[in-house]
């Protein structure tokens, strides 16, 4: 039996039907509303129809019927109806984060544009509706941490930029991006390099790097073998943790780093010295890790252990990444190694695309003797009897 007016205004708690899936659900306490039930490839679906009075039977007949349309056009109205409600900024936000995820190489990369939308964007434009986000928006977002917090600032910049341009590409939104740098905020906000310079990784002077590796080598322990390691090597921390056994060839003494590991995505092979070897401990199954952690088994040692040793050693001021640095700053500045062999012992792409196109060598044999001279300068008190005179290098390079 179909409803009337009547019963809509009496019925008591419960469902009542009206015919072809809409029903009048009542609460316990007395509040009413219309649902139109129905089936969209064999799945069950409850579409609200609004609350009654406010809806009346007639408007709620005339609402399912029009649902019942699109249903036999092949639609889903509750699918059409999430399609039709305005996008939030932030809807936007994780929607455009789980379509990039796949193509990003680390789960970190997800966890950092949350977090920093969480901490910087959500707060202030997170409900605004993506379609209506205008300069003003970006700016009260930006401006408190432009000068305090310049590099995450714009990096929040451009992933609010980014946002937007998704929602733009989704066909909700049109008109310029009110967060673009180039022709707009960079008339209104100054260059986060001129607001403060570009911090680097502190290094550790060339100078004290024997000293250093004299008093490393009294720690003992996982991290402390890895830190020594990461120095003579002049690798990434995450490549040193992530190193198992099946990458390492001790015979020929190559370290051969697959692509997916390194920040390039391109292979890359270390040359490895006795030296080097010697502080990756006893060889096991090469799925194993070379540097496992002590206290998870199975499982590489902590971004954080390396540091820790620094800390343990009273070498606050400095950070493993920096090691790098005084890597490239010895290798410049006291030897006469070529520059290309340096930046390829540090696995840097080169930017200057014709010179590019003629590296074709990864220059392994050059690196190899470069890699040794940095051991003798790691490992001995008197580093000027282990620096290549600029004179003799460059005697000893290839015709």
């Amino acid at each position: 039996m179909t409803l009337s007016a009547r019963k809509a205004e009496t019925a008591k708690p419960g469902r009542h039907g009206d015919g072809r899936g809409l029903f009048l659900y009542v609460k316990p306490t007395g509040a009413r509303s219309w649902v139109l039930r129905y089936q969209v490839q064999g799945r069950r679906r409850d579409l609200g129809l609004g609350p009654y009075p406010d809806v009346s039977l007639a408007m709620a007949r005339e609402r399912a019927s029009e649902a019942r349309r699109l249903i036999a056009m092949g639609d889903d109205p509750i699918a059409k109806k999430q399609q039709a409600m305005p996008k939030t900024f932030r809807d936007a936000a994780l929607e455009l984060i789980e379509s990039k995820r796949p193509g990003w190489k680390s789960a970190k990369h997800a966890s950092q544009w949350t977090s920093t939308l969480e901490a910087y964007v959500f707060p202030k434009v997170g409900q605004v509706q993506v379609a209506k986000i205008e300069t003003a928006d970006v700016m009260g977002t930006l401006t408190p941490i432009w000068s305090k917090k310049p590099e995450t600032a714009n990096r929040v910049r451009q992933r609010i930029e980014a946002v937007i341009d998704y929602a733009t590409a989704l066909g909700i939104r049109a008109g310029d991006n009110p967060a673009r740098w180039r022709g707009h905020l960079d008339h209104l906000l100054p260059k986060p390099t001129k607001v403060r310079a570009v911090k680097h990784h502190p290094a550790l002077p060339y100078a004290e790097i024997a000293e250093f590796m004299g008093d490393l080598s009294q720690r003992r322990g996982v991290a402390a073998r890895a830190l020594g390691f990461t120095i003579l090597t002049a690798a990434r921390s995450g490549e040193t943790r992530g190193m198992t056994w099946g990458e390492v060839d001790l015979e020929n003494g190559v370290w051969t780093i697959p692509a997916n590991r390194m920040k390039a995505g391109k292979e890359h092979r270390v040359p490895l010295s006795a030296g080097t070897i010697a502080l990756l401990g006893p060889r096991r199954d090469i799925a194993s890790l070379v540097f496992e952690s002590e206290a998870r088994l199975g499982k590489p040692i902590s971004d954080m252990s390396m540091t820790a040793v620094l800390r343990r050693m009273g070498r606050d001021g400095i950070t493993v990444h920096g090691f790098r640095s005084t890597f490239r700053d010895w290798a410049g500045e006291t030897t006469g190694f070529p520059r290309e062999v340096i930046e390829a012992a540090l696995a840097h792409g080169i930017k200057d695309k014709a010179e590019a196109a003629y590296a074709r060598s990864d220059l392994f044999d050059k690196r190899r003797d470069l890699m040794a001279a940095w051991e003798g300068a790691a490992n001995s008190y008197d580093l000027g009897a282990n620096i290549v005179p600029l004179s003799q290098a460059s005697e000893k390079r290839p015709k």
